[in-house]
């Protein structure tokens, strides 16, 4: 690795700025630790048209303004936010980590990487995503109740989504695109057993709505099928190029295994959001994103101190409190008389 700009040197460095990462930022800022938070910009969250499932967030919000309104939160409380692209990652002799971007370097004690997943796309023809292209079942199922919805893909993962999309419509086809199932004789039995159509052909040509929806698609045989809308299921690319230089374990799907508070095989770096087992939803990461700015909190923090450094060095002088950096401590009290005004 090679030093790219001047060293800044923070107690938390958060890479990544989907709902995991910046409530995990969100969490060490306000307990108090010196907190940078490096995005690179874009994610699957930027990517929705509509926030769904998010107690509190009305569904017109869309993904960039619901981000957007986290980073000026965290701006507010203290957080430094550097658009940047984490490239090289390495644990340091004095077990802090090194993190090199493509504009700047970063030194942190502990690490939290929210750098989720890329969804695997299918060729063109394709309507745009969020507008006939979905990938969150959980997130979309509900706009598709009584609608005619496709499942693109040819995995064990294509066919369970396409029954499960019998609780919402009865309308639901499985589009092979072409390809042999890759589904488990098993699968094949109970899919061929649900009233869901499996069409072999490839896709020549799609249109859509004056608005930009999805209308319907044409196949190579030459029938036309209208569909609302429906859903890609051709995997996952994780993001785990950082993990691997950091020498964190990873399971065989590619996710990384974590504890219930986020941390990996490796002391000090903690991986939240999408990039961990479970359910890809904004609600989820933001769970997963607060537990582990609660855990890297409770490893730095100061006080209380433990018996044995009680009994080692004595009572605690009241110089050594506060423990806040004076930064930090200044942006709280801004905050604070901001708020008092209003």
């Amino acid at each position: 690795m090679t030093k790219t700009d001047e060293r800044q040197e923070y107690e938390v460095v958060v890479v990544g700025g989907g709902p995991a990462g910046l409530q995990s930022a969100l969490y060490t800022t306000r307990l108090g630790h010196d907190t940078a938070l490096v995005d690179r910009g874009g994610g699957r969250a930027a990517m929705m048209l509509d926030t769904h499932n998010v107690i509190g967030v009305t569904e017109e919000q869309s993904g960039n303004e619901f981000l957007g309104t986290a980073r000026q939160q965290l701006e507010d409380y203290g957080t430094e936010i550097h658009r940047d692209f984490v490239t090289d990652a390495e644990q340091l002799d004095d077990g802090r980590f090194r993190l090199v971007g493509n504009d700047g370097e970063f030194v942190a004690e502990r690490v939290v990487l929210g750098v989720g997943f890329n969804d695997k796309r299918p060729d063109p023809p394709l309507p745009r995503t969020g507008k006939g292209l979905h990938y969150c079942l959980h997130c979309d199922a509900y706009m598709f109740v009584d609608e005619s919805v496709y499942v693109m893909g040819h995995s064990d993962s294509a066919a369970y989504v396409a029954m499960i999309m019998l609780n919402f419509t009865d309308e639901v086809d499985i589009l092979l695109r072409g390809e042999d199932p890759s589904w488990s004789d098993e699968t094949d039995e109970l899919v061929r057993a649900h009233p869901v159509d499996i069409i072999d052909e490839e896709i020549s040509g799609m249109t859509k709505r004056d608005d930009g929806w999805l209308e319907s698609f044409e196949f190579e045989d030459g029938s036309v099928r209208e569909y609302k809308g429906g859903f890609a299921m051709y995997g996952s690319e994780y993001n785990t190029t950082l993990f691997d230089q950091l020498g964190v374990e990873r399971n065989d799907d590619g996710t990384v295994p974590v504890d219930d508070h986020g941390r990996t095989s490796v002391d000090g770096v903690f991986a939240v959001g999408d990039i961990t087992p479970g359910h890809n939803q904004i609600p989820v990461a933001m769970g997963k994103g607060a537990k582990a700015g609660i855990a890297i909190h409770m490893e730095l923090r100061e006080f209380p101190k433990s018996l044995d450094e009680i009994r080692a060095e004595g009572d605690v002088s009241i110089n050594e409190v506060p423990g806040i950096s004076s930064g930090l401590l200044a942006k709280a009290k801004q905050f604070n008389q901001s708020h008092a005004d209003d």
